[in-house]
């Protein structure tokens, strides 16, 4: 009998997200010198001169990161649109063109994507955005949206993820967990509508934490807050999965350790309301949340007073020692550390 030997079979939901891309791409290597910035961080970063060129791509696939049941086809355009330039906002970088690529099944109409494609014409407008390419094809199953945004910066404003050094001041540009919480409110109510179709939805009283849910915004502010003030961040990254998980990507890429005090990280009055209506822990939510597409950033000490005056901006911690650890404050006077528990795409 021949020894066989079989090909092995690693499970993806045993990596997660981060693991599967760190195995995919770990023996990738830049073959051209104008390639500044490879994966690892918000965008890819092209350029030879002064100038650069920064590139992020996202997808979206129905059934995984939207549910049309109560996702309006314009908003999920404009929200398309928006979580790829807050990427390019996360590398201190201005967006000034998109590509948009779309596979459809036969289910939607022309006027279903006339109205997607309206929402995408929107945002492109609000932030000044080309739309520029992309491409077209059929789906055997439900909506895949995949954009690519292109933005610009000078070599030497580019922020990474790996720039924070031991006593910056960590800060964030606005509320955290009101998208997640609002996520939850339209879950819960398209399950009461499923077993009740002639009961209308319960949603008036939160509709700060929908449309932050639906209808988020990039921080362009900021950036422009930062260029005004001659502020260059050591280091940032957008809120997309998690207060925790983008806190650990910069400490993990910086090689330090932060803490966090609890009672100074911002939560929106109607999230503390809706997260105990959930039995949830407001902070819990806040660290956990995702698709809040707010910026964590550090900055240097000497910056701290300019800081101060920056509109919605809340200073929330520091950067500390590898050894230290990655910590949370609590307003108790406990000390925990942060671990991610955001959502794993490929789990079960």
């Amino acid at each position: 009998m021949s020894n066989q030997s079989f090909p092995t079979f690693t499970d993806i939901s045993t990596l997660g997200e981060f693991g599967l891309i760190k195995e995919l791409t770990k023996n990738n290597a830049s073959k051209h010198h104008n390639t500044v910035k490879s994966i690892g961080d918000d965008a890819a970063v092209i350029g030879t001169d002064d100038e650069a060129m920064v590139i992020s791509t996202d997808m979206l696939v129905e059934g995984i990161h939207f549910d049309l049941m109560y996702t309006p086809l314009k908003h999920l355009g404009y929200k398309s649109v928006v979580v790829n330039l807050s990427d390019i906002y996360a590398m201190n970088a201005v967006p000034t063109h998109i590509t948009v690529s779309v596979a459809i099944s036969s289910k939607y109409s022309l006027e279903a994507m006339q109205e997607f494609y309206d929402g995408i014409y929107t945002a492109c407008k609000m932030y000044n955005i080309d739309l520029v390419g992309g491409d077209t094809t059929s789906s055997p199953k439900g909506m895949i949206i995949s954009i690519t945004a292109i933005g610009q910066a000078k070599k030497d404003k580019i922020v990474y993820r790996s720039g924070a050094k031991k006593g910056d001041i960590l800060c964030v540009t606005g509320d955290l967990g009101a998208a997640y919480l609002g996520l939850q409110i339209l879950e819960r109510e398209k399950q009461v509508y499923l077993a009740h179709p002639g009961v209308q939805p319960e949603l008036d009283k939160s509709q700060y934490l929908i449309e932050r849910q639906l209808k988020p915004e990039a921080q362009r502010g900021a950036i422009e807050y930062f260029k005004r003030e001659k502020i260059v961040p050591t280091s940032m990254i957008d809120v997309s999965d998690g207060l925790a998980s983008e806190l650990l990507h910069i400490c993990n890429q910086s090689d330090v350790g932060a803490f966090i005090e609890e009672g100074k990280v911002p939560i929106h009055p109607d999230s503390e309301l809706a997260a105990l209506e959930f039995k949830l822990d407001p902070i819990t939510c806040a660290l956990h949340g995702g698709e809040d597409y707010e910026l964590l950033f550090t900055i240097d000490e000497k910056d701290l007073e300019k800081i101060r005056f920056m509109p919605e901006v809340y200073i929330i911690g520091e950067i500390t020692d590898k050894t230290d650890g990655i910590k949370l404050h609590t307003t108790g006077g406990n000390m925990h550390n942060i671990t991610a528990q955001g959502w794993n795409h490929f789990a079960e």
